[in-house]
């Protein structure tokens, strides 16, 4: 079978246009920009005496098509001497090659516009010949990347901020694993701490067998509030009487007493614990299936090892990081020339383990066992002094692989409400998306009854709803979870992305056309788009020929804007990777659906000359495949009929 590469020459070939020669880190084979990049870099290096390398990794990706498919800025190549002039002298003796339309001088910038013919050859065979596997590359072969990610605490509602991480750290894994990294997806349970000896007190006084068993998540959150309750009576009334606490007897007492048992290895204790813990992954595990997620491992900070743990508190003795008071062991930053971290307490006096000891042990583990090149968390904005904390710690105890640790932080969701309470699981969230979906799609009776299962295509197209509202902004910004906005077909929104898809199924359903047949469509833009000769054919009136001719030029327009957008598929999953921006790929798929609907309007498909309809469908049917995709990337099932 022919690589992308040996596929690429052939298709150049047939074209009568000469490979470029091929600069180390990119892929012509996979990603057609690279291609030009390389063809642009080689220009460029003989007009200006610069060398390849450094012209290429100075094109910048473009993100408004009016300004070019890709830019470079004259005083990254190091050149000397009136820069605005120059680049109005390189413009005049580029050579456009067959890949280039044109360049453009804009004071010292080189804007390069790709060849629509060009790429109306390339981009379209390339996506339906590969399919599913268009838009991946590469980059990672032989690299391995650990992703930490949704991290709930057992016991804790699984809340709108677990929600974030979800579907952030869902979305990089899908990203590196499109771009030939191997991907470890890591749950890594709030499952270890005091919040346990809570709970098996509580479960003492409140628990039931029966409905742990059914829903084990809401029943010990229940739970851990009436426990909680209890403490905060207990030292209510402790303070009124003037009496201290007794440690024995006070549940808060008990509960540290508890988890001192579970540290210690104590038989009985740790059975209960983990019965909470298993029980808790199970329903954990139906509700991730609902939004496309399959863990590789469930950690947790129970399983670091005590030894581990030892050792990393060994370790920050030896290296005299750490500070004692009163019994307590903990790293102050202040006296380490970082003062802005602050103190952190990596041991208690009783001797218990901290969540930063816990962290600091994990990372060194899961180093020792995957041999990672990557590891990402993906963890509240919250946690920030926390994390940065951790990872300077590493980073003092000699750890040189600290530098490959990324945080991918997120800001809040706001406003969320549910009937049954303040408190949001997500198994509500997608309920309730689930059943306002349905209720939507019920409004039109006749496609209703086509669609095969409602009730799964409504749960799907509500995930959707969910995810595009939490992805299409930065991450790091607050949004306000709006139900009514997120869940319209109109406007950026992730039922107007299914729409989209479900309504480009539609055309290929009705022309019924055998996928093979596209792959030879003539994708001239004449055939597209038709020509002036073929106006001038029909003698219209002097009033019709002027609309056909403005109608003509808004066709090319439109396909000319469709194809380039289509073009930079690639080139967006890598650069969404170097920024862990999930709103990089949403931002596309609308840019992409967008112009779609746009040029749909001027390029019908059904009644068209056979060979026509073949050209216009192979276009449409390669912009469904990139927004599958794409949707795919993102962790939606797109659907094919709502």
């Amino acid at each position: 079978m022919t690589g992308p590469n040996e596929e690429l020459s052939a298709r150049l070939a047939k074209l009568n246009l000469e490979a470029p020669e091929s600069i180390e880190g990119s892929y012509p084979g996979y990603n057609v920009v690279d291609l030009c990049r390389n063809f642009i870099a080689g220009q460029l290096s003989k007009l200006a005496g610069v060398d390849k390398k450094i012209v290429y990794e100075s094109l910048e990706w473009s993100i408004v098509l009016e300004k070019g498919d890709l830019i470079v800025p004259l005083p990254r190549l190091r050149l000397k001497g009136d820069l605005e002039q120059m680049a109005k002298d390189l413009a005049e003796k580029f050579e456009l090659g067959g890949y280039l339309d044109r360049v453009v001088p804009v004071g010292k910038f080189l804007q390069f516009f790709f060849s629509p013919k060009f790429l109306l050859d390339t981009v379209t065979v390339d996506v339906l010949k590969r399919g599913t596997e268009y838009g991946s590359t590469p980059l990672g072969e032989g690299k391995t990347v650990l992703v930490e990610f949704s991290s709930p605490n057992i016991a804790k509602p699984f809340h709108a901020g677990h929600l974030r991480s979800t579907i952030i750290g869902g979305f990089l894994s899908n990203l590196y694993e499109r771009l030939g990294w191997k991907v470890i997806r890591m749950n890594y349970l709030g499952d270890w701490g005091k919040q346990f000896g809570l709970l098996a007190v509580g479960f003492r006084k409140y628990g039931s067998d029966e409905e742990l068993a059914n829903n084990p998540i809401q029943h010990l959150f229940q739970v851990y509030v009436k426990v909680n309750q209890d403490i905060a009576f207990e030292k209510e009334e402790s303070e009124k009487a003037g009496v201290p606490l007794d440690e024995t007897s006070s549940t808060d007492g008990q509960a540290r007493a508890f988890f001192k048992k579970m540290e210690d290895g104590d038989e009985e204790a740790q059975k209960l614990w983990k019965k909470f813990r298993d029980l808790s992954i199970k329903r954990y595990v139906d509700t991730y299936a609902r939004l496309n997620i399959k863990y590789d491992i469930y950690s947790g900070e129970s399983q670091v090892s005590q030894d581990t743990i030892v050792e990393v508190t060994e370790e920050l003795k030896e290296k005299n990081l750490i500070n004692e008071d009163k019994g307590a062991l903990l790293v102050d930053f202040k006296k380490l020339g970082k003062k802005k971290l602050g103190k952190v307490l990596v041991q208690k006096s009783d001797g218990t383990s901290l969540y930063v000891t816990r962290d600091l042990g994990a990372a060194i583990e899961r180093k020792n066992t995957y041999k990672f090149d990557k590891m990402i968390y993906v963890i509240a904005s919250q946690q920030d002094l926390h994390t940065k904390q951790f990872f300077t710690i590493l980073q003092l105890l000699g750890y040189d692989w600290a530098k490959d640790l990324v945080h991918v932080n997120f800001g809040m969701v706001l406003g969320m409400s549910t009937r049954r309470g303040t408190v949001v699981f997500l198994d509500d969230i997608l309920e309730a998306v689930q059943e306002k979906m349905l209720d939507i799609m019920k409004q039109n009776k006749e496609k209703f009854a086509q669609v095969e299962d409602p009730k799964q295509v409504a749960d799907q197209v509500g995930i959707s709803a969910v995810m595009i509202q939490d992805m299409q902004a930065k991450r790091i910004n607050n949004y306000e979870f709006g139900w009514d906005r997120m869940l319209s077909s109109e406007g950026d929104t992730g039922p107007y992305l299914q729409y989209a898809h479900s309504r480009l199924r539609s055309i290929e359903r009705n022309c019924n056309v055998p996928p093979e047949d596209l792959l030879t469509a003539n994708m001239s833009m004449d055939n597209l788009c038709g020509t002036e000769e073929d106006i001038k054919k029909q003698n219209l009136s002097e009033e019709d020929y002027e609309r056909q001719i403005r109608n003509l030029h808004l066709r090319v327009e439109k396909t000319t804007a469709l194809i380039r957008i289509m073009a930079s598929y690639p080139d967006t999953l890598r650069y969404a990777s170097k920024n862990y921006e999930p709103s990089t790929v949403v931002t596309y798929l609308f840019k992409l659906t967008h112009q779609f609907s746009s040029t749909y309007k001027y390029l019908r498909v059904m009644g068209e000359p056979q060979e026509v309809l073949l050209a216009r469908l192979a276009l449409f049917s390669a912009v469904r495949q990139i927004l599958n995709n794409g949707m795919k990337v993102l962790g939606i099932t797109p659907v094919d009929r709502m």
